[in-house]
């Protein structure tokens, strides 16, 4: 398998003009708070670098009554490479994607699966509470000479 430099900082996985996830590699190095997700996505990812001395002023977060239909996951590679495979909501595969060290991943919607292509490290984040085989439908991956990289 030949695998390209990446050239891109954000991308966004997009399929019939909907949003399946949001990858930003790290690379990505801008000042200030940049959001990623509308504010209708039930998980907020945003980057944020702030100089040396920058506050934020202290606050507590409300409690607001929230209605999530879809789990959303971030990961956080800290270690290695992922390839993760994209599918469509009837399982059919699109498309696939290789996460290295640093970068973050915001999965939205449609299907997902991985293979590690060296030894990986990394974190899960997702809402909960976690409700077990009800939380997921398996299926059948593709197979690695079908596998499409995508920059």
């Amino acid at each position: 398998m030949l695998i390209k430099p990446r050239k891109k900082q954000l991308q966004e996985i997009v399929h019939n003009q909907e949003v399946f996830a949001i990858i930003i590699t790290t690379e990505f190095n801008q000042p200030g708070i940049h959001f990623f997700t509308p504010d209708s996505f039930s998980q907020q990812l945003a980057y944020m670098r702030h100089p040396t001395g920058k506050t934020i002023t202290p606050h507590i977060h409300n409690q607001v009554r929230r209605e999530v239909f879809y789990t959303q996951e971030v990961l956080f590679i800290k270690q290695g490479k992922l390839r993760v495979d994209f599918y469509d909501d009837q399982q059919q595969y699109l498309e696939s994607h290789i996460l290295e060290a640093g970068d973050v991943i915001l999965l939205i919607k449609g299907g997902h699966g991985f293979e590690v292509l060296e030894e990986v490290e990394m974190i899960e984040v997702k809402q909960g509470p976690y409700v077990g085989n009800e939380d997921k439908t398996r299926f059948p991956g593709v197979e690695s000479k079908q596998v499409k990289i995508t920059d």
